[in-house]
């Protein structure tokens, strides 16, 4: 696919997934960690013409100077922005001047691409659409996150819960052997962001890890022993973060009648046992495993299983820190701002989950969020001590 197919389609998926949604449901921010839809196709918009547009086009005309104050995230190099637990209370502009500015910085973008262009600056649009597919799958959780909080349990798609995915096969615990393995994207093998650059060598000792990620009816059989009410298998970090927000349960589940259930994007469902469990925190992640007398993987051991594994279907949470590979740079200028400055205090998930872009996964990916975190599609995959 060339580069100018390649932008119309990703950009016209963030409309599609906005298709089902009203205008009421693009505004509202519930917690500062979630965005609304406005915003996330507004700011995907921005990139395009801050860090392109602008740069390239000493004449170029902003749609709207105001938009890059109130569209910028957290890029400093670019100047102020708007508080972001505060981009639901943007009432204006309207949904409407959004879509129009989506419009204008695409007729640009068209221009531009029907141009020849140097590898730098093809280089930086591919970055910018793997973003804006960040994005699309931050845009379908944020909204789940925000719908949850609606009493009367709406639904986004019928058919679209995104947690009724389930193992397929019989549960294996595969081998891999003691050495040495390379860890990380090769440079010139197709994208990747910078954190997955340095490609390296690790020494990695015998382990086992499962071909199967965890289910509903495991994780049901957690919290049924106690495994919320007991300290021992939780980290002390842990152990605060569940009594202060009084977890009982992942994230969007709810018991009645001595039943579970959970909230999908196509409604309030009965928990399905079968199929594998999500919106798990690493804490929560880390708990279950020290239950069942087994441990997460590390990232270098998940990456040296990954093609052995069937994954893709959640992220999967290491017990890796969120660190700079060897010779790791961060870029100059903004684009710098995008992965290096975030190295403290996250843990590594690996894979991709259900609700991750088409196109958007490959074995060196590495996401990161606070251990604390659970409105991605995050599940565990274990390993024998």
């Amino acid at each position: 696919m060339n580069l100018l197919n390649f932008y119309k389609k990703v950009r016209a998926y963030s409309l599609h997934l906005c298709d089902p949604l009203y205008i009421e449901d693009y505004i509202p921010q519930v917690a500062e960690h979630t965005s609304p839809p406005k915003w996330h196709l507004a700011h995907t918009t921005w990139f395009f013409e801050e860090m392109i547009l602008k740069k390239i086009d000493s004449n170029y005309i902003e749609f709207n100077p105001q938009f890059n104050f109130l569209f910028n995230s957290y890029y400093q190099t670019i100047g102020e922005r708007a508080i972001r637990d505060q981009r639901g209370v943007m009432t204006r502009p309207l949904v409407s001047e959004v879509k129009k500015y989506r419009d204008y910085v695409d007729e640009k973008m068209f221009l531009l691409l029907s141009k020849e262009i140097d590898n730098d600056l093809s280089d930086l649009i591919i970055l910018g659409l793997n973003h804006e597919q960040q994005h699309q799958e931050l845009l379908i959780t944020d909204l789940k996150y925000t719908f949850s909080h609606n009493p009367i349990h709406p639904v986004y798609k019928e058919n679209f819960s995104l947690v009724n995915d389930e193992n397929q096969g019989k549960q294996e615990w595969i081998l891999i052997e003691e050495g040495t393995y390379k860890i990380g994207h090769k440079k010139n093998d197709g994208f990747s962001f910078d954190n997955e650059l340095g490609r390296h060598k690790v020494y990695i000792n015998n382990f086992k890890i499962s071909n199967h990620l965890v289910t509903n009816k495991e994780y049901l059989e957690f919290i049924e022993a106690g495994g919320y009410t007991n300290f021992g298998y939780w980290l002390d970090e842990a152990w605060y973060w569940l009594q202060e927000n009084k977890i009982e349960a992942p994230l969007y589940w709810k018991k009645n009648n001595n039943d579970w259930y959970y909230y999908t994007l196509s409604g309030l469902q009965k928990v399905n046992p079968n199929a594998i469990v999500t919106h798990i925190s690493f804490y929560e992640a880390q708990a279950f495993a020290t239950w069942k007398g087994m441990r997460l993987p590390t990232e270098f051991e998940w990456e040296s299983a990954s093609s052995l594994i069937n994954w893709g279907q959640r992220w999967e949470w290491t017990y890796s820190a969120y660190l700079p590979y060897p010779k790791f740079n961060i870029a100059d200028g903004a684009v710098g701002e995008y992965n290096g400055k975030f190295m403290i205090n996250t843990m590594v998930l690996r894979g991709s989950s259900n609700a991750t872009a088409e196109g958007h996964s490959r074995k060196t990916y590495r996401n990161f969020f606070h251990p604390k975190f659970r409105w991605q599609c995050n599940g565990i995959r274990l390993v024998k001590k």
